[in-house]
């Protein structure tokens, strides 16, 4: 890190509970989440420039990222020069681990770390405060990366409360190459609830989040975790993607304590009981063909590297 250019590093997400409020008039659901955040980084590196400009590398294809005024990691950038008044710009370099509409939160992290990346970089020293009140004009998840650890979110997900996690919890992440656009697995489960209205429990109109979940997070309790994970979007995302029900009992008959979609998936988390148990589990997966990786949280959020 020399004195014009600036490294940040921020966390992908999986969300431990997801419950999904009924459709609003607005066309928008109330949530309350707990999210976690893992120890799988995006890594962005912001230079001095007189414009804005992103350019993407890295593990994963992001060559169907735009690299436009639209991306976020632009928004980002743009919107702490425009609450600093700083009239430079800065050339974004972002290198991508997260899976692409993985249901982790990727781009959120993106825009996390660009948000501690130019602050630090232009000397805008606006305050994590102020960076996250712009995180939230952002979007619902980024928020929660410029924070990590592990919080419970409620509104669209971005009003959080810190939440206690004793100890490290182990996850093993398998990964899909093609994502599921958020808004339509949203619009799949509303046609979901729709259909089967008689057969589904009447929908919380005020989500909450189970004590006993909360409970096995503050002592560290991954196989009474396991019992309470939840997600109100997995079955849209099943019916989307069948496939991913194959991977979840697979994992769940070879080794995991549970396993859930995270948010909208198609990202398949699966919580083993222990490092050794994930790392076993994790090969086991690959050696059926699938692309399974390990990580443990909660980890840090946005911070400089």
């Amino acid at each position: 890190m020399s004195a014009h250019s600036v490294t940040a590093t921020a966390p992908g997400k999986i969300n431990v509970c997801l419950c999904v409020g009924p459709l609003r008039d607005d066309g928008y659901h109330d949530v309350a989440t707990i999210y976690q955040a893992v120890s799988l980084l995006e890594e962005v590196t912001a230079m001095e420039s007189t414009d804005f400009t992103v350019s993407f590398s890295g593990p994963i294809d992001t060559s169907r990222l735009t690299v436009d005024e639209s991306n976020l990691v632009i928004r980002a950038a743009r919107a702490v020069a425009a609450a600093s008044g700083y009239t430079g710009g800065a050339d974004i370099q972002v290198v991508k681990r997260v899976p692409i509409a993985g249901g982790m939160g990727g781009g959120s992290a993106d825009a996390a770390a660009t948000l501690v990346a130019v602050d630090a970089l232009w000397g805008t020293n606006l305050g994590m405060p102020k960076l996250a009140e712009i995180a939230a004009t952002l979007g619902a998840d980024v928020p929660f990366a410029l924070h990590g650890g592990t919080a419970l979110g409620v509104g669209r997900g971005d009003v959080l409360s810190p939440v206690l996690a004793k100890s490290a919890f182990h996850w093993v992440l398998v990964l899909n190459e093609v994502g599921l656009s958020t808004p339509d697995v949203f619009r799949q489960l509303d046609r979901h609830r729709a259909e089967h209205s008689i057969e589904i429990e009447t929908v919380a109109v005020d989500p909450a989040i189970d004590s006993k979940l909360l409970q096995a997070l503050r002592t560290g309790d991954a196989m009474a975790l396991g019992e309470y994970l939840r997600n109100d979007l997995q079955a849209a995302a099943l019916q989307l993607m069948p496939h991913l029900g194959e991977t979840l009992e697979f994992g769940e008959t070879h080794g995991a304590l549970a396993g859930i979609v995270s948010g909208s998936g198609p990202t398949v988390a699966l919580l083993a009981a222990d490092e050794d148990s994930a790392s076993h589990l994790a090969t086991t997966l690959r050696s059926a063909g699938r692309n399974a990786i390990t990580v443990s949280a909660p980890a840090l959020g946005a911070r400089l590297s």
